[in-house]
Parts: C-alpha cells; sequence; structure tokens
C-alpha cells in the first residue's frame, strides 16, 4: 500500500497563519503537524508516501527529508486536480489517502494489514454534520455518501483519512472532472457496489485540525495525550 498526503490549496481556513508557511508546518505541542500525519502512516507499515503540496512545498521538503516524494501544486485547483497530480507512480496499488488537516489517534495498522478490497471510511458523531460528507443509512447498510448536506441524513461524518484498492483510478477517471467535484464522488461509487465501509473511531479521536478552533482542540487533545506521537 501507498500514501498520498494532500497538503495544497490556499489554507485559507488558518490565514493568517497560512501566509508565510504551508498549513502542515504550524505546531502542535512544539511538533509540525505534518510530523503527526507521517507518524501515523509509517506505523501503519507503509514507507511509499507522496505529498502534494503548495507553494510552500519547500518548507516541508527540507524538514522531513527523504522520507517521502513531492509533488508541487503550483495553482490550488481543488481534490480532483491535487489527486492527480500525485498519480504517477501511485497506480497499480492499495493507496492510503490523507488529508493533511485530518489527525487521529486510531492505529490504522491492522485496517491497513487486513484490506482486501473495496473501501475503508474512517467515520465519528459530529454535532454539525452539514459541515462534512455524511452517511446514508438504510437498515444499517451504507446507501450513500452526501457532501456536506442541507439536511444531513445521520450525524455520522467521513473524515479525512481514506483506503482505496486499486480501482481508485478507474473511478477517478469515471467521475472527474465535473464542476464540483470532492471525494465522496469516488466513494459513492464504491458505496454503489456494496463495497465500502466505515470504521468509527470516536468523537474524541479525529479532528480537523484546519481551522483555528480545530487547531486548539488539536492542541487541547495533544496535551492530554488522546493524539500522540510516537510508536503506536
Amino acid at each position: 500500500m501507498k500514501a498520498i498526503v494532500l497538503a495544497g490549496g490556499h489554507g485559507s481556513r488558518l490565514l493568517p497563519l497560512t501566509e508565510s508557511t504551508n498549513k502542515t508546518m504550524i505546531k502542535i505541542d512544539g511538533k509540525p503537524i505534518i510530523d503527526y500525519i507521517l507518524n501515523s502512516i509509517q506505523s501503519c507499515g507503509i514507507t511509499d508516501i507522496t505529498i502534494v503540496a503548495n507553494k510552500f512545498i519547500d518548507d516541508i521538503r527540507n524538514h522531513v527529508g527523504g522520507v517521502a516524494k513531492f509533488v508541487h501544486e503550483d495553482i490550488p485547483k481543488g481534490v480532483g486536480n491535487a489527486l492527480g497530480l500525485a498519480r504517477d507512480g501511485n497506480e497499480g496499488a492499495e493507496i492510503l489517502i490523507w488529508f493533511a488537516d485530518n489527525l487521529t489517534n486510531l492505529n490504522l495498522r491492522l485496517e491497513v494489514e487486513n484490506f482486501d478490497s473495496g473501501c475503508v471510511l474512517l467515520a465519528r458523531e459530529v454535532s454539525e454534520p452539514s459541515a462534512f460528507g455524511v452517511v446514508k443509512y438504510l437498515e444499517g447498510k451504507i446507501v450513500d455518501i452526501i457532501e456536506k448536506p442541507e439536511n444531513p441524513p445521520s450525524n455520522i461524518a467521513i473524515g479525512g483519512i481514506y483506503i482505496f484498492d486499486m480501482r481508485f483510478w478507474e473511478i477517478y477517471d469515471s467521475v472527474y472532472p465535473n464542476s464540483d467535484f470532492s471525494i465522496s464522488d469516488i466513494t459513492r461509487e464504491y458505496v454503489k457496489t456494496g463495497s465500502a465501509k466505515t470504521v468509527t473511531i470516536g468523537s474524541n479521536s479525529w479532528i480537523d485540525c484546519g481551522t483555528h478552533d480545530g487547531l486548539k482542540t488539536a492542541n487541547d487533545l495533544v496535551n492530554e495525550g488522546i493524539i500522540r506521537f510516537g510508536d503506536y
């Protein structure tokens, strides 16, 4: 399995912190966010990692050294374009995709080692599901994933960490480009074939640290030892 970390975009939700550096270089308890992400990925046994980053790509490259390959997103054009930039070298393999706004304390090693086919979606209950991709259930089974719905069908949100089988790029080609592409366009195709499953990780074990409030919460979770750096 290979990993793609999506660390591009403008980082607009974290302005003014992101005016002069990539969002993953913002520190939580003295360590850049990228350290926590790479630690989680490497704890799964994954060593082939591609990082897609914006104009501050050298900040990350100089910090992490040779543990990852780097792809420059010259002009942010959304998730679909960023994924396309990372395609070279990541076809013909299972893929862990990690949106760099996300931190978790869940050890994904067993999910990675036992992964067979389909896709795995990390999920948790949230108080404002309209801000996320949300799972729709019917008789206990996933029947749809709706991106930022006005009327959420549940309070179960999908986090920005995914495992996909080797069909990923074939499905990507079938749904991208379109004017409002999101990763949910891909996960929805797995749902249609009954090959998607969710892993619920708990209310305190996944955090979107791409906002100022989320960053503060992430710092609190690290200080409390809920999200940690080091061996899992």
